[in-house]
């Protein structure tokens, strides 16, 4: 669910199974690839990420797919013509912590807090126990995820919905992971939920709706809190064996993953981020900078590096029964969301690819 790619998903079932699944996508898969191949010689090849975006479905053994690019020619949307539509609403994972990290940041500009604060500033006694110690930890260690927590999910399996002292109390009962060294966990996001609203006397979904979400009108993103149906539209979604998992209780993620969203909305935050629209260029220039986690990760934002050569910045979200990549150009003036309507792609490989299909550029 909370993880970058090859990081630990949670999980959570439930549901009805759904048995033909698989069958009853064949048809529509290949009724996608007709439309997506050019009908004569004369007409425009897709587009390569559109291409690309087929063998999510083809190969990655997911019920189905859809990306929606933004470029300064314009905005494109395809899908593999089953399952998912444009206007989906849909849960979007980890992708949460970009929203959370940004108002940590701009609560710094504002000198409300400072990065080098520790947790026992803002939370004094909360971090205590095997080892951890919130004396010694960072708000700039949670954000980087150097701090050493233990991710909560690893135990839960992202099927218990808890509270946030609840997860920090799982997380504290395993001693640290190597404190200053980059280990992604989903603990370090719901401490800085919990400082957020120390700070603000609101919470993390309050401020996020207020200085993100509200701003940049993105009027298909929520925090839904305790809430377990997705707002309309939306289709279905389903666990990697079928099952249907549409309904779900985001306390199993919290300020870790709880965020509901659009595809639209995902490229409108992410242009808005990049571009300097939601941080001053200092403030952006920490957010990107990778040193902390030996290039590994930012401050809710994640860098790859593609083949030729082109750098792009975003994040991932996984959660049971959909898993989300977003993903921008420095300057926010070319980025791209896909997603699917399942808990994982069964070929990694594939993200990179299709990444590299949309920003590398296209030769004759």
């Amino acid at each position: 669910m909370m993880g970058r790619d090859n990081e630990h998903p949670d999980q959570a079932k439930g549901g009805t199974a759904m048995p033909t699944l698989r069958t009853l996508l064949a048809a529509p898969l290949s009724l996608a690839l007709l439309v997506v191949a050019p009908a004569a010689s004369s007409a425009p090849a897709a587009p390569p990420a559109d291409t690309a975006l087929l063998l999510l479905v083809a190969e990655g053994r997911a019920p189905a797919a859809a990306l929606l690019a933004r470029e300064q020619s314009g905005i494109r949307y395809t899908d593999t013509g089953s399952g998912i539509a444009r206007a989906d609403h849909f849960r979007a994972g980890s992708i949460t912590k970009t929203f959370i990290a940004t108002v940590v940041l701009q609560l710094a500009e504002e000198h409300r807090l400072s990065l080098s604060d520790t947790v026992e500033q803002h939370l004094p006694g909360l971090v205590r126990g095997a080892g951890n110690d919130g004396r010694a930890i960072t708000l700039r260690a949670l954000l980087t995820h150097t701090s050493g927590l233990h991710d909560f999910t690893t135990d839960t399996g992202g099927l218990i919905p808890l509270t946030p002292r609840q997860a920090v109390r799982i997380a504290l009962t395993h001693p640290p992971t190597a404190p200053g060294r980059y280990s992604y966990s989903n603990t370090n996001y719901v401490v800085l939920g919990m400082v957020v609203r120390r700070l603000t006397g609101q919470s993390y979904a309050t401020e996020a709706e207020r200085r993100i979400i509200d701003p940049l009108r993105l009027t298909g993103t929520s925090f839904p809190g305790s809430g377990t149906a997705l707002p309309a539209p939306h289709g279905r979604a389903y666990d990697t064996d079928g099952t249907d998992v549409t309904e779900l209780d985001p306390r199993v993620a919290g300020a870790a993953g709880e965020l509901v969203t659009t595809l639209a909305d995902l490229d409108r935050f992410y242009a808005a981020l990049l571009g300097g629209e939601l941080l001053p260029p200092r403030r952006l220039r920490e957010m990107l900078d990778t040193r902390a986690a030996h290039g590994l990760y930012g401050m809710g934002l994640f860098p790859v590096k593609l083949p030729c050569g082109t750098t792009v910045w975003g994040h991932n979200g996984r959660i049971t029964g959909s898993y989300v990549r977003s993903a921008a150009a420095v300057g926010g003036r070319r980025v791209l969301t896909f997603r699917v309507n399942t808990t994982a792609i069964a070929d990694p490989g594939l993200e990179p690819r299709l990444l590299a299909a949309e920003f590398c550029p296209r030769t004759s």
